[in-house]
């Protein structure tokens, strides 16, 4: 077993005023895709200025905030805001899914590639090799909190998590960071250095995304309020994943029938 690090979530306080750790992921995370964003614009054939890159991050942290926090009430919440109808706004509590964030995040590009006069799935493909910066960057805050924790497990490497049992688990948490994180955006920028079929990027990142959640799924613990939901197996990050899978094989199987998606 190992021991689990304690850190403490709270990154900086100065006075009354807490910086969390999830918080600088975030504002991290879009700092680093700004900073790609500018490289795949200047090497890939898109004509963005700095002023566009900027729009289009700023677009995307919204979506992503938004459509996070809606995702989780809508997926994961509804009990608790039965019981709470104040739960959706309270924000700093914590609680974001990513399945909400990215129909949050195709949402916002849909708005702006209509304000820009962009093709919407060109974007989407531009996207989608910035995405699993995010990912990893959140499932390590995810770690730093000891939230969203794995199953028990006998392995050497089970930690104690400070909010679960004493049973040592799966550090799932970083599991999903190499899988989601690292492993996707070593696929997605690796196959997006050639041209591709004007769709395909974001059918491999759909498709690739929903098999690695899925997988890392079976070592998670699912969340205590809702528990398996389907076949005493199957969780929701699961449920949601399924259709993520087929959609993603769905884009890659008709757009490399045809030249352009």
């Amino acid at each position: 077993m190992i021991n689990y690090p304690q850190i403490d979530p709270i990154a900086i306080q100065l006075g009354g005023i807490k910086i969390y750790w999830y918080g600088i992921a975030y504002l991290v995370s879009f700092a680093l895709a700004w900073i790609l964003a500018r490289y795949r614009a200047k090497n890939f054939g898109y004509d963005w200025n700095n002023e566009t890159i900027t729009d289009f991050i700023f677009y995307c942290a919204l979506g992503t905030i938004i459509g996070g926090r809606l995702g989780y009430v809508l997926f994961y919440g509804l009990i608790i805001t039965y019981h709470d109808p104040w739960f959706p706004l309270k924000i700093w509590q914590g609680g974001m899914s990513f399945h909400g964030g990215l129909l949050g995040v195709i949402g916002a590009i849909y708005l702006f590639s209509r304000k820009q006069k962009q093709n919407f799935i060109t974007v989407l493909d531009f996207a989608a090799p910035l995405a699993p910066i995010g990912l990893f960057l959140g499932r390590i805050s995810n770690f730093i909190n000891g939230e969203v924790f794995g199953r028990v497990t006998t392995l050497p490497w089970g930690m104690v998590f400070p909010n679960a049992d004493a049973l040592p688990r799966h550090p799932s948490q970083l599991y999903e960071a190499l899988v989601e994180g690292v492993l996707l955006f070593m696929i997605l920028w690796l196959y997006t250095r050639k041209s591709r079929v004007v769709g395909t990027p974001g059918g491999v990142f759909l498709f690739c995304y929903g098999i690695g959640r899925f997988v890392c799924e079976f070592f998670r613990e699912p969340d205590s309020h809702m528990g398996f939901i389907l076949f005493r197996q199957l969780t929701m990050g699961q449920l949601l994943s399924i259709p993520m899978v087929l959609l993603g094989l769905g884009i890659l199987l008709h757009c490399n029938k045809k030249t352009n998606c």
